[in-house]
């Protein structure tokens, strides 16, 4: 039986910081997995909980796949949207007490920077400083250009194991993208919002610069 992942952690039961109210009243074990699982039930979200725990056993198959540190791609993903309890109009206050750059596109749609809370809360409360690991939580929604192989098995595990109900649109034709590639599923989910992207209510620019990055330098 694998392990779950296990993190430095400053071991204090509500640790200090603009995220502590968060966690506040919540009992850490200083692990990633019942953590993150106790913080979101704390808050009332047990769908996202169940979506989180799916997307980590997706990062760690696919991590498997693609010869990518399984433990760093559970560790990201159980952790990607744990700042779903921090409530949207707080987001950006919280982000600029923290030095967290927002951009003018998530100051007006702040649900996005829900990516880098996450990964602010994971240094914060998990003592996590592994930079790969960060980067993963912190562009899971919008991945980037030049995008590690973490950064992309994370990216894919949470469009498979989407956090809406029924299937994704989209499904079928990323698994067998994946077929081919790693980059040919992401792009190929980047290409199903592009598509789109006169309806989306923001073009982040890190999803505009993964899109042409990869269209630039992957074959589909």
């Amino acid at each position: 039986m694998v392990k779950p992942a296990v993190v430095r952690w400053n071991g204090r039961r509500n640790p200090a910081g603009k995220v502590s109210p968060f966690v506040s009243g919540v009992a850490l074990r200083g692990r990633v997995r019942p953590d993150a699982t106790a913080i979101l039930l704390h808050h009332g979200y047990p769908r996202i909980a169940g979506h989180v725990a799916r997307v980590a056993g997706e990062a760690r198959r696919l991590a498997a796949r693609c010869a990518v540190d399984e433990t760093q791609a559970e560790t990201a993903a159980w952790l990607h949207d744990v700042s779903a309890v921090i409530p949207n109009e707080q987001r950006a206050g919280i982000c600029h007490a923290l030095d967290i750059d927002v951009l003018p596109e998530e100051a007006g749609a702040p649900f996005i920077l829900h990516q880098k809370l996450s990964a602010a809360m994971a240094r914060e409360i998990w003592g996590i400083r592994d930079e790969a690991i960060l980067s993963a939580i912190g562009c899971h929604t919008t991945l980037k250009a030049d995008a590690s192989l973490l950064d992309k098995v994370v990216f894919v595990a949470d469009k498979i194991q989407w956090d809406q109900p029924g299937k994704p649109p989209y499904l079928e034709t990323l698994l067998a993208t994946l077929d081919q590639s790693l980059d040919a599923a992401a792009f190929c989910y980047l290409d199903y919002l592009w598509q789109q992207r006169g309806r989306l209510r923001v073009l982040h620019p890190w999803f505009i610069a993964a899109y042409r990055h990869l269209s630039a330098n992957s074959k589909h």
